[in-house]
Parts: C-alpha cells; structure tokens; sequence
C-alpha cells in the first residue's frame, strides 16, 4: 500500500470552456483554473459565471419550458431524445472518464464504470417517459369522472458536488428530463467540465434548446442565487447536510420551491458472527475506500459481532494494507487522490481526532506523499467510543471506525444512533434476521450481503437527516411532477339556485 503506481499522460495544457445557456456557448467575465488533485498540475478552466448569467439560464429555461418544445411532447419523443444521447455517450465514454478522473482525482477504471452506470441512467429514463402516468377514478357516480394528471413541475434547479460530478448528474438529468421539466445545473467550480460536455451531447441527441442550461462558478454566489430564485420551481441539491439545511430556508423565504436533498450520511455495515467473514471483510474495504471515502453511502461504521470482531479486524486490516493507491490514470489504482485541499485536510484532522481520543489505528493513519497528489492511506480505527469524533461526524475519506454488538437488539440501537438516515449494509447467513434487521434500522438504501450495489430503476434518497425526496427510476421522474386533480361533469348539473 505504500506504493503508488506511475503516473500516465497529462493534458499538455488547461482546456478552456464557457458556460452554456440557450443552446449556445457563452464566454463568462472570470475564469477557474483547476488542478489535478492526483498530479497537482493545471487541467481546465471554467467561466466563473455572475447571477445575471443565472437569470439568463434562468429565463432560457422558463421560455423553453412554456414553449411546449419539450414540456408537450410526447414520451415516446422525449425517450428518443435520451436514447440516442446513451449512444452518444457510449462513443464519447474514454472521453468523460479521462475528464472526471483528471478534475476528481479518482481512480480511471472506477470513472469508466460509473459511465457505464450512467449510460443505463439514459436508457432507464427514457423507458419511464414513455411509463409516466396519471390515474383514474370511475368510482364517483354516473355523473362524475375523475383522472389524476401527472405534469412537469417547471424549471428545475440541479446543483451537483464534486465527489460524483457526472455520475450523480446522470441519476438525475435523464429523470428530469423524462418528466417534461428544463434544468439549469451549476456544478461543482473544482469539477465542472463533465457536466459541460454533457451539454454537447445532448444538444446533439436533439434535446431542444434551453432546455438543458449550465452555469458554473461558486456555491456561494451561484448556488445560493439558484436556491432564492422567484422563477426555479424546485431545487435539486446533493451535499452536505449544513447546506441542505440552507437551501430549506432560501427556498421557504423565496418562492417556497420543492426541494430534492441528498445530503450526509454516517453509514453502518453490520456484520453477525454468522456471516460469509471473508466476503463481508472485502466489502468493507471497498465501502470505506471507494472514491477515497468521499461518498455519502460510503460504510464509515464497522459494527461487526463480539465473538468473531478480533478475527475480523485482523481479515479487514490484511485486504486494507493491500489497496493499490496511486495515479488515478493508472488502471491498475483502486484508490486515488483526495479531490480538494480543504478535504484532504479535514480528513487528516479527524484521524488526528480518533488518535488523541484513544482509538486504535489497525492500518492506514497518514497520507502518502506523491509529488503534487492529495492522497491519503484507508484507515480503520478500533476501539472506538460511540461519542468520539469520528463515530459521530460525516467524515468523507477513507477512515472507518469499528464497533461490537452482543445482541441483535444491541446492533440495530448502534446502527440508528445517528442523526443520518442515506444507507446501510448487512451480513449474515440467517434470512430471517437479515429481514427482521432490515425492517429496523432507518436507511434508505439497504443491501443484504452485498455493498453498493443496484441499478438506476431503484430509488435513491435518505431517512431523517440525509434528505428528502427520491431519486432515479420511476420514483425519480415522478419526483419532478406535480399532481392535479381533475373533475368532469358527464350529465347535466344539479342547478343550485331554482
């Protein structure tokens, strides 16, 4: 693990872009030069966008959206759209995945798969615009019918993070797409190109004009702006929850916007005694260094049975010292780079915390010096007290704390004890107790003997504190949607007045 692999090619210089509105690229005033936090050289500049650029995305939205060119069509058009976007997005695959591993930092086999993942996110979509339906109700007397109408919600606000820049934009554009809804997406200023080229390849699938904006620069200017725009209609934001909890109060003082929030997450895997030891250890290891921990689904807690939690440890510690870490161009690297400098630092801060408060490093603990990369060892820490820092906080990195449980009792009462709700991962041999746990423990994604696992037709979203609302599938197109109820009289009315 103390190796890092070599590195591979490098853009010669920065790519420039604009920003994109209207169907049209446009030049912004300032521009943000981004290095590569796997080789700390420069590899893009963006548009550092003004909220009269929003207002402008904005309004192109809205025009779009009222002109009916895309909100009035039929599903079968709006699936044509998405599926030929898919096949673009097949062709054009190394491409993004080179751009998200230089701008992110993680590693280039993982962006491929995520791309493949969000290839199957267009083609799911475009199967539930054609789905997408309302209801009837012929239950009301001979004289009265009723239907449930299912319509667009209107211009959608998209403000994506850093850790998944496209893979997280794809489980939800294709949705809001599929619904009738335009967008205006501001993602993260530190990766932003993939989220540009995907303007490229929509705008080539056909996708009419306005209806896919994207606008780049700070959360804090843009952002909020998004969040406190009179004219957005719903607000879709992943990150943390501080922020989630912002957006809730700049929405209820603008317009009272729907908001759709994917926020922390302090994750448990639950492992009994029961259990296939050495596949659950393996899943450990991925669900705590995948994408370098910083994932909200990422397994941070280990909460793994007394009587077999010595032999386990030391199973987890022997496949956690031999992660390859590296380049993330490297398609050997299983683990990259730390994808700010502000994260890399809290993540060094917190194993500081877990050391001074008497927890104990199995493995990992220190980052790795490689030239101008942010990269830093998965670490898992035993011995922790569940009032510790790092049991408690949403970390995001590669650091997991391990806990015992004697009764199943005791396992579901440590995997609640948190003000997070996103997801959960359990292993045992047992059905009946994987079903009883499952009932129990308050997550909203959950696997069973397995780990991160799914499609884009499942539901994506949070209990309690990591979110609202749902993401991906049908569930995610009806998301965008609002309900009216309509009535219609088929004989004469009853007169009020005589």
């Amino acid at each position: 693990m103390d190796q890092l692999a070599p590195r591979q090619r490098l853009p010669e210089e920065p790519r420039q872009f604009g920003f994109f509105v209207d169907g049209q690229w446009k030049t912004g005033q300032g521009v943000f030069e981004r290095s590569s936090p796997g080789h700390g050289v420069p590899v893009s500049r963006t548009a550092r966008c003004t909220i009269e650029d929003l207002n402008d995305a904005v309004a192109a939205a809205r025009r779009a959206f009222e002109n009916g060119s895309w909100s009035e069509i039929s599903g079968a058009e709006r699936a044509g759209v998405l599926l030929r976007a898919a096949e673009i997005l097949k062709r054009r695959r190394e491409e993004v995945a080179y751009w998200e591993t230089l701008e992110n930092g993680k590693p280039i086999s993982q962006a491929l798969g995520e791309i493949d993942h969000c290839i199957a996110c267009f083609e799911t979509a475009a199967g539930a615009a054609r789905a997408l339906h309302g209801d009837s109700f012929n239950n009301l007397g001979k004289n009265l019918f009723g239907m449930v109408l299912r319509e667009p919600i209107g211009v959608v606000g998209l403000i994506t993070p850093w850790n998944f820049p496209f893979l997280i934009l794809c489980e939800r554009v294709p949705f809001i797409l599929a619904s009738g809804c335009t967008l205006v997406v501001k993602p993260s200023e530190v990766t932003s190109v993939t989220t540009l080229l995907l303007a490229e390849i929509l705008a080539e699938a056909g996708l009419p004009r306005g209806v896919y904006n994207v606008v780049t620069g700070s959360g804090r200017t843009i952002g909020q702006a998004m969040t406190e725009h009179a004219d957005i209609d719903m607000v879709s934001f992943t990150g943390s929850t501080a922020v989630g909890r912002a957006c809730v109060h700049a929405a209820a003082d603008s317009n009272f916007k729907k908001l759709g929030l994917e926020l922390g997450g302090k994750n448990p895997i639950i492992v009994f005694a029961d259990a296939d030891l050495e596949a659950a250890a393996d899943a450990a290891a991925f669900g705590i260094s995948f994408n370098t921990g910083q994932c909200c689904v990422s397994s941070s807690r280990l909460i793994v049975e007394a009587k077999v939690a010595s032999e386990f440890e030391e199973l987890l510690a022997s496949k956690m010292k031999r992660i390859v870490i590296g380049d993330p161009l490297d398609p050997a690297t299983q683990v990259g780079a730390i994808t700010t400098e502000a994260q890399n630092k809290t993540i060094l801060d917190y194993i500081e915390k877990g050391k001074a408060a008497g927890a104990k490093v199995l493995v990992g603990g220190a980052k790795l010096d490689h030239g101008g990369g942010q990269y830093i060892q998965p670490t898992l820490f035993s011995g922790v007290r569940r009032d510790m820092a790092i049991a408690t906080d949403e970390i995001f990195g590669p650091v997991l704390s391990s806990f015992t449980f004697e009764t199943v009792d005791e396992a579901v009462q440590i995997a609640n004890d948190t003000v997070y709700g996103l997801a959960a991962s359990l292993w045992t041999s047992d059905v009946s107790k994987a079903l009883s746990v499952t009932r129990r423990v308050k997550a909203g994604r959950f696997w069973v003997n397995t780990i991160m696992a799914g499609g884009p037709e499942m539901p994506l979203g949070g209990f309690k504190q990591s979110g609202w609302g749902r993401e991906a599938g049908i569930y995610g197109v009806e998301e965008y949607t609002q309900i009216k109820s309509v009535h219609v009289e088929l004989g004469k009315r009853q007169p009020w007045i005589v």
